[in-house]
């Protein structure tokens, strides 16, 4: 297997993003995913500043791919859409279904998380339109990945997350600006105050979501580390590493060390601990609450 780093979800300063990079380029990671996916407000980096990290990365030997926005509200968003579907130099991963409709026909292209892949005729008609590789909803458990692996169409590559924080959902409103009173066409980039989101707890104070602008991430680490064989029986082709602001070299570090027997499954969940600032969950793996965690059920 292989392993990829997603985009990253958060804004950080400019400064910080290259530097996040230049790391990378030294990680034991196969593929790197580039771009806001998040809130075209964030334009610390524009296309040009996406496309010279891409060169870095693929002189430092990675596979590159230039990530879409998730929710295209504005005729803006759909211009800066199609500059990045007509970048004629790296692969796109498409989103939303504008990305992919675009995209159809120009070559191969990734379907990235967010796309409603839930069946083998929606599988088969993606790959259709020029699909190489799905990457699969956050959502989907063991069973239903399993039905869908067995029925997939031939060349088409399985992407699967399997560390960070779970993308939940994403919404016209911005959550961070609410969070401060503030309008979203006014929210002063308090996302930066930000670089791992916003944590919301409940009514006992226990850490239950996190805000990141528009998008709604769970608090809790996703985490199948435990579970890497079963990933292998599946026939997963990549395993996906959500970026967070401290540790991502080092948690991609320990992960690979796994997946080369250098290290035992729970000796890696264990060295990993350091670098979480939550606890961990593997729910949707399991068909139970996506919050659980293995044989720990939760009541929602």
């Amino acid at each position: 297997m292989k392993i990829s780093i997603a985009p990253i979800p958060y804004f950080w300063e400019k400064d910080r993003v290259l530097a996040f990079y230049q790391q990378l380029q030294d990680a034991p990671v196969d593929i790197v995913y580039l771009g806001e996916t998040v809130c075209s407000k964030r334009r610390e980096l524009g296309l040009t500043n996406w496309l010279a990290i891409a060169e870095q990365l693929t002189v430092a030997g990675k596979e590159v791919i230039l990530s879409t926005l998730t929710l295209i509200e504005a005729e803006s968003e759909l211009a800066g859409l199609k500059q990045i579907v007509e970048n004629n130099r790296y692969p796109v991963e498409a989103n939303d279904m504008a990305a992919v409709q675009l995209l159809a026909g120009r070559g191969k292209f990734v379907i990235g998380p967010h796309i409603n892949t839930y069946n083998s005729k929606t599988l088969a008609l993606l790959h259709e339109m020029g699909a190489s590789r799905w990457v699969v909803p956050v959502e989907l458990g063991n069973k239903t990945i399993s039905s869908l692996q067995n029925n997939r169409p031939l060349g088409l590559e399985t992407e699967l997350f399997t560390y960070g924080r779970l993308p939940l959902a994403f919404s016209a409103r911005c959550f961070t600006a609410r969070a401060h009173n503030r309008p979203k066409d006014s929210c002063e980039f308090i996302c930066l105050d930000y670089p791992d989101g916003l944590t919301m707890y409940t009514q006992d104070k226990a850490s239950f979501l996190v805000l990141n602008g528009i998008q709604v991430q769970s608090a809790a680490i996703h985490n199948l580390i435990t579970h890497l064989d079963e990933l292998k029986k599946q026939h997963i082709d990549i395993i996906r590493i959500a970026p967070q602001a401290e540790g991502t070299t080092e948690i991609s570090t320990i992960i690979k060390h796994a997946l080369d027997g250098g290290l035992s499954q729970d000796m890696a969940a264990k060295q990993l601990e350091q670098y979480q600032s939550n606890n961990v969950c593997d729910g949707y793996w399991n068909d139970q609450a996506g919050m659980s965690q293995s044989g720990s059920p939760v009541d929602v």
